[in-house]
């Protein structure tokens, strides 16, 4: 088990929910990036799982798309490697 690709593939498909539910609530990146006080290019990053994140940030984001944290974390890694 190669722990910075399970890494990766968590962060990726973690800002694929992210971007899900941003999109769901209408906001775009400018829209988000003002309510989060998060600079645009680091939410990009974010959504396209090339940051790894603070809770500081997490909550900040949930705040912003007014979702409890954990919705943040609804989905599944394809490969299923944590489920050992």
């Amino acid at each position: 088990m190669n722990v910075d690709n399970i890494l990766g593939e968590f962060l990726s498909v973690f800002g694929k929910r992210i971007k899900e539910l941003r999109e769901k609530k209408g906001y775009t990146l400018e829209e988000i990036d003002a309510l989060c006080d998060i600079d645009p290019s680091d939410f990009s990053k974010i959504e396209k799982g090339k940051a790894n994140i603070t809770f500081r940030t997490l909550i900040k984001i949930s705040l912003a798309l007014e979702v409890n944290p954990r919705e943040l974390f609804d989905f599944k890694l394809e490969k299923n490697r944590l489920n050992r």
